[in-house]
Formats: C-alpha cells, sequence, structure tokens
C-alpha cells in the first residue's frame, strides 16, 4: 500500500525561485528519510472560478502562483515515522517559508490512492 501527502499553497511569482530552492532543500531531505517521490508543480492552467478552484481555495492575488505538491510514502504509518524525522531536522527551519509564502493559506492532508495506474 502506498500513502501521499498533498499541498495547495500560494507563492508570490517574485519568490519561485526561492520557493524552488526551499522545496530543493525540502525535497532532499524528505527522501533522504524515506519518501519515494516529492513533486512541486506550478499552476498553468488553473482559471479562477466563480465558487471553486485551485486559486481560489488558497486566496492567491494577481501577483501569486499556484502551487501543487506531493510526497509519496509505502505507508501513513512511514509518512509519520518520516515528517517527525524531518520536522526535527536542523537543516529544514519552518521559519524559512515565512519569507517565501504565507503558510495560513497552505491547504494539505494525506491521502490514501483510491486509484494508481
Amino acid at each position: 500500500m502506498s500513502y501521499v501527502d498533498g499541498f495547495i499553497v500560494a507563492v508570490p511569482k517574485k519568490n519561485i525561485e526561492a520557493y524552488k530552492a526551499l522545496s530543493a532543500k525540502a525535497g532532499a531531505i524528505w527522501k533522504s528519510y524515506g519518501a519515494r517521490d516529492y513533486v512541486e508543480c506550478v499552476a498553468d492552467d488553473v482559471p479562477y472560478g466563480e465558487l471553486t478552484s485551485f486559486p481560489r481555495a488558497v486566496q492567491a492575488t494577481d501577483d501569486e502562483v499556484v502551487v501543487f505538491s506531493w510526497i509519496t510514502y509505502d505507508s501513513r504509518e512511514q509518512r509519520d515515522e518520516i515528517n517527525a524525522k524531518v520536522m526535527a531536522d536542523p537543516e529544514l527551519q519552518v521559519t524559512e517559508c515565512l519569507d517565501i509564502f504565507d503558510g495560513k493559506r497552505m491547504i494539505y492532508g494525506g491521502f490514501v490512492p483510491l486509484l494508481w495506474l
């Protein structure tokens, strides 16, 4: 069985390179503890919907871009173990994120795959 953590965040366009650098660092740390995949995707075709949409979900402004990310693991138990290690890792400080994006608008959660082809 596998497990997926998913994230959506609004990143100021001026900070996208800083976000990419931070993500590369974070991804290497997650993978060093055993995560299978670490993926960051920048919105390309995500219109602002009338009722729901990716930009609306994170209250993205015109000067921000939506980033959709996921991390895969072998199981939820492995995810919990890895995340505990990542959060305790001195190489990755949560305060690094504060200058790059507004974490209060980040949406995240853990998911059990329903279908994986």
